[in-house]
């Protein structure tokens, strides 16, 4: 206790080795915070920067009735309502596979801004046993693609009571308002919130499922891929609005694209908790180039979810932009 205080004193006299020290442990999963609530990783960093900014300008003030760690996530709320408020998402794109001519999709997305969240930036980042969401659903892209749709202040509703375990009357305080506003902004994205996100099979179930599918696709065998997909299957690309729900669609789909004589190679890794796999198309000249990367939402023995993004997210995975073709 008295090292925090010290290094509180420092901080408060312009320190920023001291402040760094203070606010590094709640660095990750503020990221994380912020991501739920803005969809788009590109967009939680920036406003984890902002909060860190307005924490370090702000730290004179901050007057201990609340914890360090309660003080950040109120400034991080705020900065991310801010943002959901004014801000320029990104815009829907164009279909842009050359050579492709896409099927018409079932509808045209709304949340394109929607960004992957690498796993390996979940370690660390520890679950409060009295929240109402396991950190696995909670970070499922269908979790976080239902909170885009919600407004504003029933997102920080949600998340800092049933996802963070946040008192009310402490959410009240975050967002400068009264407990009975907050139980009712609850309320409502509860009701919302319904559907929760499938639970994910067990480990050996996934491991046979995954294999399968790399195997499919990889191969172009549309009929071995088909029989892997729920009656449901739901395929999107943001930030492409083309998605497509039901077994049939998606098979016009994937028949699109294999019969364009496009075939992949996959390098496996994860996202949102969920198995993901770098796409590189190969090439004649024996190199392989990545495309984009597919995150799968699996439910019991079936995949109910595929969703691609542009090969812009590569990098964050420590994928590379082109590989050796096998």
């Amino acid at each position: 206790m008295r090292v925090t205080g010290d290094l509180m004193s420092k901080a408060r006299t312009g320190d920023g080795d001291a402040f760094r020290t203070l606010t590094e442990p709640y660095r990750r999963e503020l990221q994380v915070h912020c991501y739920r609530m803005l969809g788009s990783l590109q967009d939680a960093e920036d406003a984890l920067q902002d909060t860190l900014l307005a924490a370090w300008q702000g730290i004179d003030g901050f007057q201990e009735r609340a914890s360090l760690r309660t003080w950040l996530y109120r400034i991080a709320t705020n900065r991310c309502l801010n943002a959901r408020r004014g801000a320029s998402r990104r815009r829907a794109q164009e279909w842009n596979v050359p050579d492709v001519e896409p099927p018409e999709p079932t509808r045209l997305g709304e949340i394109v801004w929607l960004q992957p969240y690498p796993d390996i930036l979940l370690e660390g980042v520890t679950d409060d046993p009295q929240a109402g969401y396991e950190r696995s659903e909670s970070i499922s892209l269908a979790f976080i693609t239902a909170l885009q749709a919600l407004p504003p202040r029933q997102v920080a509703a949600l998340v800092l009571r049933d996802v963070l375990g946040f008192h009310a009357a402490e959410v009240a305080d975050m967002l400068d308002t009264t407990v009975d506003s907050v139980n009712s902004a609850l309320k409502r994205a509860r009701a919302t919130m319904q559907r929760r996100p499938p639970a994910p099979p067990s480990r050996a179930t996934e491991d046979a499922l995954v294999a399968r599918f790399v195997r499919a696709w990889e191969t172009a065998d549309l009929d071995a891929l088909i029989t892997l997909l729920t009656d449901d299957v739901f395929i999107s690309m943001p930030p492409i609005a083309f998605e497509y729900e039901g077994r049939e669609p998606a098979q016009r789909f994937c028949a699109t694209i294999f019969r364009a004589g496009r075939r992949f190679e996959l390098v496996p890794t994860r996202a949102n908790g969920q198995p993901a796999f770098g796409a590189y198309l190969r090439s004649p000249n024996g190199i392989s180039h990545g495309t984009g990367l597919y995150v799968l939402t699996l439910a019991d023995n079936r995949i109910s979810a595929m969703t691609r993004f542009d090969n812009t997210v590569l990098p964050w995975f420590g994928l590379p932009r082109s590989i050796q073709s096998r």
